[in-house]
């Protein structure tokens, strides 16, 4: 796979203090999750399959931290002051250091996620609309997306790109393919992001090909591995056979 997560060179981890999470207005392992979650389950899990596949290549890349639904703070005063995306991703970050914060804290790992994702919902819709572009952006998060299965009840259109510029939000160029695709390229992932039909897809512009579904992914690597596998037992069992045959010719010749 080619992705930009080996450019990242990581940032190192900086622990600052203990957390008092008994003081915080929450229980960081527990949290109740609104009826319409179902809505964007799915979806929620097919974004994470893929971009665990191709990013993260199945969480073997300490530089690339990606999570859904676990809070980032934005406030080192007050750590109630935080955010939750349905997906984010973090390039070149200590992605093994984070997960015992049970926080993503930017001024601990050293900087704000490069990606954020928002599935709509009918109870999420608001605040993903009028609160969160804020949040996101003085987060610093580079790029901020909004997909709507529903194809735009709730959000008003299919898919929404903002990128980051001069502090605010500026909205990525969609288009529309011949057969209905909505895309718009990330510059931060190299790939476009794609609703259709109401499932998420990504496209990746250097191989003019989707992304495959994420199990489609392992299914492949893990086809490659057995294939070289393969060779490399074919490979030995070539080279013991040789070996075998010159050692029977120099007993034939008298030479052993």
């Amino acid at each position: 796979m080619t992705t930009n997560a080996a450019e990242y060179k990581m940032l190192p981890y900086q622990r600052q203090g203990e957390i008092d999470y008994a003081a915080l207005e929450f229980d960081p392992n527990e949290k109740e999750v609104p009826p319409d979650h179902m809505e964007q389950s799915r979806e929620i899990h097919e974004v994470i399959g893929l971009l665990m596949a191709w990013f993260t290549d199945f969480w073997q890349r300490s530089n690339v931290f990606l999570d859904t639904d676990t809070n980032i703070c934005y406030d080192p005063r007050n750590l109630n002051v935080r955010v939750a995306p349905d997906v984010y991703l973090a390039f070149g970050v200590d992605a093994r250091a984070i997960p015992p914060r049970k926080l993503y804290l930017p001024w601990e790992v050293g900087k704000p996620p490069d990606w954020a994702l928002e599935i709509a919902s009918d109870s999420t819709k608001k605040n993903d609309i009028e609160n969160k572009p804020g949040i996101y952006a003085r987060i610093g998060v580079p790029e901020y997306w909004m997909f709507d299965p529903s194809g735009g009840t709730y959000y008003g259109q299919p898919l929404t790109g903002l990128s980051l510029v001069d502090g605010g939000y500026r909205p990525i160029e969609l288009t529309r393919e011949p057969d209905g695709v909505l895309k718009g390229y990330s510059e931060v992932l190299r790939l476009s992001f794609c609703w259709d039909e109401g499932w998420p897809r990504f496209y990746d512009p250097s191989t003019g090909r989707y992304l495959d579904n994420w199990r489609a992914e392992r299914a492949a690597r893990q086809d490659a591995e057995s294939e070289r596998d393969a060779a490399l037992s074919e490979r030995d069992a070539a080279l013991s056979e040789n070996q075998r045959l010159r050692e029977e010719l120099r007993r034939l010749r008298g030479e052993g």
